[in-house]
């Protein structure tokens, strides 16, 4: 089965990396998988069959056709964004905005605390220090996430990486998670990156806030 992973990422052109994001783990994790090294995961063969249309016998036994019907591309298809030359990304802290709700929504009114200068980025609405460790190792506590706001919770590309607001009993706890289709109606599926953290099924009337994470940033210092 592992080597009909490779097969079925080439054959919808894409890299290891959008392959891992969709499934929600890491890119190393995907590597051991297509060598046969690791095994494909019970979650991760249901996001193959139930999501890229991979045909479940096919992927079983290599018998009959790759695809039922044609893979929803939509996920990863924003990979083409266009980039910009250089733009002036404000960094926000969380604190001094009192949460992701007031600075999405009135992000005009909101003073950054300093200004990235990045060139050739898709365009960003800002950035933010993270706390946790549930992304880790590709996310750390202290590091920056620059982000793309999104509107609307259909918006949504299934497997990508997002900053989010959620209500829990009236208090904001902001996180950053792989975001997958859930089977319970009126939910989506949290997932980190951290094997050490288990996935969380989250009511959508519960994401106050909602950002695409287009770019990260870590500060290592050399002494």
């Amino acid at each position: 089965m592992n080597e009909r992973v490779k097969l079925i990422r080439k054959q919808l052109g894409m890299t290891q990396e959008q392959l891992a994001q969709r499934l929600g783990i890491g890119k190393a994790a995907l590597s051991m998988i297509e060598t046969g090294k690791a095994g494909l995961s019970t979650r991760n063969r249901n996001i193959l069959v139930q999501e890229l249309n991979v045909n479940p016998e096919w992927l079983e036994t290599g018998v009959g056709e790759m695809f039922n019907a044609e893979p929803d591309l939509t996920a990863y298809m924003h990979r083409t964004d266009n980039s910009l030359p250089l733009q002036s990304v404000p960094l926000y802290s969380i604190e001094g905005t009192a949460g992701l709700v007031p600075l999405f929504t009135d992000r005009q009114q909101q003073k950054p605390v300093n200004f990235i200068h990045i060139p050739n980025l898709p365009k960003c609405d800002g950035a933010i220090y993270i706390v946790g460790d549930s992304m880790y190792p590709l996310l750390k506590s202290g590091d920056i996430v620059l982000y793309k706001q999104l509107k609307n919770i259909d918006d949504i590309f299934w497997g990508d990486m997002y900053l989010l607001s959620i209500d829990i009993d009236g208090e904001e706890y902001i996180t950053v998670k792989y975001i997958q289709k859930s089977e319970r109606p009126g939910c989506v599926k949290l997932v980190s990156q951290n094997p050490h953290h288990a996935d969380k099924e989250v009511e959508i009337s519960r994401i106050r806030a909602l950002a695409l994470v287009k770019a990260s940033i870590r500060m290592n210092s050399i002494r």
